[in-house]
Parts: C-alpha cells; sequence; structure tokens
C-alpha cells in the first residue's frame, strides 16, 4: 500500500513581487512591530524605538532601533537587488554617524565579495560594533501566502561581539 500523505512544495517567491519599492513598501512592512520582532529574533535582539527614513546629514537610514536590553543603537539597511558598494558604503556611514553598535544589512542576494568584506568589518573592528549581512527571501506553499525568511549570511563571531546583548549568555 502507497504513502497516503499529501504534502505541499515549498516555492520561491521573488521578494520584488512581495514589495515593489524598499522605502515604502519593505522598510515600511519592516518597521511594523511583528516583522521587527521576526528580524530581531535573528539578530538575537529586541528592538524597539523603531524610526524609518532617520536622517544622517543629507542622508537617509532606512531604520534606526534600540536593543531593549542593551539600549544599544541599531541601524538597518534594506537592499532589495544584489549587493552593492553603494549599500556597503550607506551602511558603515549610517553605523558611524549614529555611534550605532549593530549594523544590519539586508539584501536580495549577498555577492561573495560583499560578504567577504563583513566579515572582515567583524574580524578587524573594535569590539563595540557587530556587523550582519542578511538575505531576504519568501517562500510559499501551493497557493498559501508568501512567508518571508531571513537568512544571516554573515555575523560577528559570538553573535554581537562584546555586547552580550542576551542576558543568558
Amino acid at each position: 500500500m502507497g504513502d497516503t500523505t499529501l504534502l505541499g512544495r515549498l516555492e520561491s517567491v521573488d521578494v520584488r513581487e512581495l514589495w515593489k519599492h524598499e522605502q515604502y513598501d519593505f522598510s515600511a512592512w519592516l518597521a511594523k512591530p511583528e516583522n521587527i520582532d521576526y528580524l530581531g529574533d535573528e539578530l538575537g535582539l529586541t528592538l524597539t524605538d523603531i524610526k524609518t527614513e532617520a536622517f544622517v546629514g543629507g542622508y537617509r537610514c532606512d531604520i534606526v532601533a534600540k536593543d531593549e536590553t542593551s539600549d544599544i543603537q541599531v541601524v538597518i539597511e534594506n537592499q532589495l537587488e544584489a549587493s552593492n558598494h553603494d549599500h556597503l558604503g550607506k551602511i558603515i556611514t549610517y553605523a558611524a554617524n549614529l555611534s550605532a553598535s549593530v549594523a544590519v544589512w539586508i539584501v536580495k542576494e549577498a555577492k561573495d565579495e560583499h560578504r567577504k568584506a563583513i566579515a572582515w568589518l567583524n574580524d578587524n573592528t573594535g569590539q563595540s560594533v557587530s556587523f550582519f549581512l542578511i538575505e531576504l527571501h519568501a517562500y510559499k506553499i501551493g497557493d498559501s501566502l508568501p512567508a518571508p525568511k531571513f537568512e544571516v549570511i554573515e555575523k560577528p563571531n559570538g553573535a554581537i561581539k562584546s555586547n552580550k546583548v542576551n542576558s543568558d549568555e
């Protein structure tokens, strides 16, 4: 007798089909409490005091937040495309100017040279700043709603360097 278990197939969904515009669609979606909590779970942080489009001189950081436990500043740069030098520069600029302890770069696809750059930053910067490179994917099963998935590509050794954000670490 054959197996009668019915299972669906996981299908990839292009994130650009879900969020057409980074600022107005994705950043607005991510800033909502239930969505920023999902990202925070991947980072080991409890993100609060969410601000979108925070000015840094003549530029704007997509999202600025604080970790509720440690009160450290977190900057998030969204890029719904393959990683590029422009956004790498942005995340460093925002982290420096906003005195952030955590910099998070969310991309559709992390190029190897940018993955290596983030790893290098984590290995060669002081203990007070941590860099994350995260790929954003989305999936559905059959006619289900699409589900986003944050995949951590690069993170500091020992999660967030010496900040010990999680009190149970």
